[in-house]
């Protein structure tokens, strides 16, 4: 390797390609190659080398020091995290995230699959596109990688060794500021509300010391309930998607934690996929069943695929039928609390999503937030009581009558 790449550097598409070729050996000597920036993320770059004799492909994302907009220093670990998390998912569900070939512990660059033929699911759902076998899809690669990371299956020194090894502690404070605290305590002042909203969100959100006490449990979940190595930041963003089936990426946030987590984070993004045609485009009444569709089936197929994953692979004599069903009680009741959390942060927070960001018109807006910022309330109060997917709907079709 060249002496230049002894140390960490933020790389250029030549460096990229020179890498690829020196490090990697996934080309053929000789081979023509391009490279291009695709990142539109804050945190790492990327890049695709492209052969350009026979269109074969590798992406590489590569940390840096630093938080690309804001310039604030960034530990760069949670590339090394990204990399090793998606080997044991690959493991787990391997048609379902993308390959690994090499990580490059110098320059902390991953070098991945190029998944270009799967798409972006958010933006795929704000064109309004369907996509009937996402329910099934992701419930199963959520049973099958999140059960099995848990001390119900793993040894108990092996899944303590995991737990140190992803304890993800840059990122995870990212969260709880985020997702936990900002959105009701705002003591950073980095919230964003959109204008008409602002009596609102401080009567509903800043004042209601009742959902204050039931997100602060919540926070301490997800701060101290080593459960599962979970993706952390399973949005809608996170999941590509086409006709055949479904690519996990980025699971740059991932670290030992409640299996809710990321149940509730893909529950939660299904609403923002409907409220935008609810308000926007009510028209497409096509949509808007298969949204309302989805989310029942999110939680019917994991839920029956998690028991049936326990069954499988649980076998120690403790953990009886009776346990199996506070256990994942438990885990559902995490779901939809975090659902709920999810739906209000991107409302209020400064990390927004593009079914917000593309609605202008304060008329449509304004009850749009107001509707996602109730239901997500219930959501979390109720959480306990609530069983299935249908219920959510409901709640949030009678949350918007209201609004």
């Amino acid at each position: 390797m060249n002496k230049d790449y002894a140390k960490h550097f933020l790389m250029k598409a030549e460096d990229v390609m020179a890498c690829t070729i020196d490090l990697v050996h996934y080309f053929e000597p000789g081979a023509r190659l391009s490279c291009r920036e695709i990142g539109d993320g804050n945190i790492n770059y990327v890049f695709v080398v492209t052969d350009e004799d026979t269109g074969r492909s590798i992406v590489v994302k590569q940390a840096d020091k630093f938080v690309r907009s804001s310039g604030r220093p960034l530990n760069l670990n949670h590339n090394k995290i990204e990399a090793d998390v998606l080997s044991i998912e690959g493991a787990c569900a391997p048609s379902m995230v993308p390959k690994i070939y090499y990580y490059d512990e110098v320059m902390c660059a991953l070098y991945m699959e190029d998944i270009s033929a799967y798409k972006n699911l958010r933006k795929e759902m704000v064109q309004g596109k369907i996509f009937p076998k996402l329910a099934e899809d992701i419930s199963t690669f959520m049973a099958d990688t999140l059960l099995p990371s848990t001390d119900l299956v793993l040894d108990r020194a092996t899944k303590k060794e995991r737990v140190k090894k992803f304890t993800n502690a840059e990122l995870c404070d990212i969260t709880e500021d985020l997702v936990l605290t900002e959105p009701y305590y705002d003591y950073k002042k980095r919230n964003i509300i959109t204008a008409g909203n602002e009596e609102f969100v401080e009567k509903h959100l800043y004042q209601n010391e009742d959902l204050k006490s039931e997100v602060g449990i919540l926070r301490d979940e997800f701060m101290n309930h080593a459960q599962a190595l979970v993706h952390g930041d399973l949005h809608s963003g996170s999941i590509f998607v086409n006709e055949e089936g479904l690519k996990v990426i980025d699971p740059e946030f991932a670290y030992y934690g409640p299996i809710g987590y990321d149940i509730g984070n893909v529950i939660g993004n299904m609403f923002f996929a409907w409220a935008h045609k609810a308000y926007v485009h009510p028209e497409n009444t096509e949509f808007i069943h298969w949204a309302k569709t989805a989310i029942t089936e999110i939680v019917a197929l994991t839920k029956a695929k998690l028991e049936k994953k326990f069954d499988e692979i649980v076998s120690f004599p403790l953990y009886n039928a009776k346990f199996k069903e506070h256990y994942l009680a438990n885990i559902w009741s995490d779901s939809f609390g975090y659902a709920g959390t999810e739906m209000i942060r991107r409302v209020v927070g400064d990390a927004k999503v593009q079914e917000l960001n593309d609605v202008t018109d304060p008329v449509l807006k304004i009850p749009m937030e107001r509707a996602l910022i109730a239901t997500g309330i219930q959501l979390i109060m109720r959480r306990a009581a609530l069983a299935t997917g249908s219920e959510l709907v409901e709640i949030f079709e009678d949350v918007m009558e209201a609004y």
